[in-house]
């Protein structure tokens, strides 16, 4: 029996009980749906700042593969798991009253010095002490929720620490053609070449259990948007996450970008972007597609794209008026919520 097997058995055990099409048995009418959103970085904050309008049980698994900048710091200098996309998550779950924005504000803070301390995130040293005072990464981050007033939930996907590595062709401009191994999360997303593929060192990273069985215990599971190598794809590449999200029966939902990301994702059509993680995770089944109308040059192709996952495709204005590639919370929720609406089973939420 292979050491799939057994985790997918294992799994199976775990998934709570389900009766009439999916609707979890005791939940009580007039419940919000669970939502787990899987990311990292700017792309999972939109989502989070998004979702936590339209429900009050939201879980965000994080990648911790970050190694630049005030994370990287912290990770090579302590050993601890990147706390930079942790932070930013905490930060977009904060409510909307003074507590929330302040403590959004006071955790973003970065340090401007001539010292040790410049462009260190206030958040990411508060995540980093109270783990080593705890000794428990999830224990430690739950109690910066509480102390935030999150409205939500904040899980790393691994526990360890996780090294990105990728194939680029290109990455040096003096040589085109050729193919080179490239490594650490900061460098993937700069990268002049084309990223063929990613890996995660260590290649079997044991996943958070509090990470699965969120996923498992789900209604509904939000992949995207962000950086697609770095913050997306690595989620896919954690055994044990990836076996939850094959055999939940949560609905699954892939929010797309705006737009390509310079070096990481350059050139790309929103269906390369499915191409590529269909590479990368081709048993994976997804429900919705979810696309910024305006970003959609080819909308026949995208939908060939989406069908190899199983899935429809929802248009919709999700993008800021402004004409950044940002997305505009309201109009973010207002699309998860129709999404929820329309595809799910008919949810006792509602």
């Amino acid at each position: 029996m292979t050491g799939r097997t057994l985790r997918l058995r294992r799994l199976r055990r775990l998934t709570p009980g389900r009766e009439d099409g999916g609707a979890r048995t005791g939940r009580r009418r007039g419940a919000t749906p669970k939502v787990v959103a899987l990311g990292g970085g700017q792309g999972l904050s939109a989502s989070l700042t998004a979702l936590r309008r339209i429900t009050g049980d939201l879980t965000a698994v994080v990648t911790v593969a970050d190694d630049g900048g005030s994370s990287g710091r912290l990770r090579e200098e302590l050993g601890v798991l990147p706390p930079g996309d942790l932070r930013k998550a905490l930060a977009a779950l904060c409510g909307d009253d003074d507590w929330g924005q302040t403590w959004a504000r006071v955790i973003q803070h970065r340090f401007q010095s001539a010292g040790d301390l410049h462009e260190h995130a206030v958040g990411n040293l508060l995540i980093v002490a109270l783990w080593e005072q705890l000794g428990d990464p999830v224990q430690a981050l739950d109690l910066v929720g509480k102390l935030l007033g999150a409205q939500g939930r904040v899980l790393p996907m691994s526990a360890v620490p996780l090294e990105l590595q990728a194939l680029v062709k290109g990455h040096d401009p003096a040589r085109p053609e050729d193919v080179d191994t490239v490594r650490g999360q900061a460098t993937v997303a700069l990268t002049p070449g084309e990223v063929l593929s990613v890996q995660v060192v260590p290649s079997d990273p044991p996943a958070v259990p509090e990470a699965v069985a969120a996923v498992l215990d789900a209604d509904w599971v939000v992949l995207g948007p962000g950086s697609w190598f770095s913050s997306v794809i690595p989620h896919l590449l954690v055994p044990e996450l990836l076996d939850a999200l094959m055999v939940t029966k949560a609905r699954r939902v892939l929010s797309l970008n705006l737009a390509p990301q310079p070096g990481e994702t350059e050139g790309f059509s929103p269906q390369r972007h499915l191409e590529v993680l269909a590479r990368h995770a081709p048993k994976l089944a997804l429900d919705v597609v979810l696309a910024d109308e305006a970003a959609v040059p080819d909308r026949e192709s995208l939908a060939d794209a989406a069908k190899r996952f199983g899935a429809a495709v929802e248009l919709a204005p999700v993008a800021r008026q402004d004409g950044s590639p940002k997305h505009d919370p309201e109009l973010l929720a207002a699309a998860y919520d129709r999404i929820f609406r329309m595809h799910g089973r008919i949810g006792p939420w509602r």
